[in-house]
């Protein structure tokens, strides 16, 4: 089983490498978003909380109190992942002498992400009035930096607003890891 399991491997062995740091760890930045939520006016409030924690992102507004990130576990695992027959919504990995599989269903538990048709968003059309008229009036391009800048020190005045922007800085600046003038494509507004 053990040869099989090392001949099953998307990346031998002998190509391993160690991984090299080419995104950041901004999970301390989750207590922008918290300090965000907590600046939206009192009558939405709690529906904005609400909102966000119910969102793809939501389950991660604990973690700057509960967990530490590691790319180095992370990329270790990925380069323990199997070629496999089986149904193509599941991963399987080897763990020491082990083979684990996980399923797409699984893979959202564990990391509260969900899965399905990307729509497509190839043309996006500003909303009148929307937040990136608001915010960002006449800018073609806004960058992260804008963007934290906005999350960090601004006092919402329109329900969703702060939800909006916490989860444009979610996906940018704290998963994607990017760098802070990274241009965020409008389509994300």
């Amino acid at each position: 089983m053990r040869n099989r399991l090392r001949d099953s491997l998307k990346t031998a062995e002998g190509d391993w490498y160690e991984g090299k740091l080419t995104r950041h760890n901004h999970f301390v930045a989750l207590g922008h978003i918290d300090d965000a939520l907590n600046r939206v006016p009192a009558e939405f409030a709690n529906e904005d909380r609400c909102r966000f924690m119910a969102s793809c992102f939501g389950h991660f507004l604990m973690m700057h109190r509960e967990m530490k990130f590691s790319g180095g576990i992370i990329h270790r695992l990925l380069l323990r992942e199997l070629h496999h027959n089986g149904p193509t919504d599941k991963m399987q990995f080897m763990l020491g002498n082990q083979s684990v599989r996980f399923s797409n269903v699984e893979f959202c538990l564990i990391t509260g992400l969900r899965f399905g048709v990307v729509p497509d968003m190839t043309k996006y059309e500003a909303v009148e009035n929307g937040i990136h008229q608001r915010y960002f009036p006449g800018a073609d391009e806004v960058s992260l930096e804008e963007i934290r800048g906005v999350v960090t020190v601004t006092e919402f005045g329109k329900a969703y607003d702060a939800i909006k922007l916490c989860l444009i800085y979610m996906l940018n600046w704290i998963l994607m890891g990017v760098d802070e003038r990274f241009k965020i494509p409008v389509w994300q507004f």
